[in-house]
């Protein structure tokens, strides 16, 4: 048994999905990774800290993930909470990196 990674549906045993779970944590990273990195631009864009907050837009985000989850026939609810718990984070991070740059 080799470690290349399988899709799901092409998964017979465990040590196979457990090698797709790691591989697609390590590619979230990556994701969130480049996320983070456009909260860093936005920091160093943004003339004014008190629009690093913008709740519509925090709505926006979250109801689009929230569509697309329905679409995929994910937990909704769930994945609202995550995508809540992101955006916060990356709105914290903002501050930091605003703060940080200007300091």
């Amino acid at each position: 048994m080799d470690d290349t990674f399988k899709l799901p549906e092409d998964c017979t045993e465990m040590r196979e999905v457990r090698i797709g779970v790691d591989t697609t944590d390590r590619q979230l990273m990556e994701l969130l990774d480049r996320r983070f990195g456009y909260m860093r631009a936005a920091a160093r864009i943004k003339t004014d800290r008190n629009v690093v907050r913008d709740e519509a837009r925090k709505a926006e985000v979250i109801g689009n993930a929230v569509a697309d989850a329905e679409m995929r026939q994910l937990p909704t609810r769930n994945i609202a909470e995550i995508w809540d718990l992101l955006v916060e984070t990356s709105i914290a991070y903002e501050l930091e990196e605003w703060d940080r740059i200007r300091a």
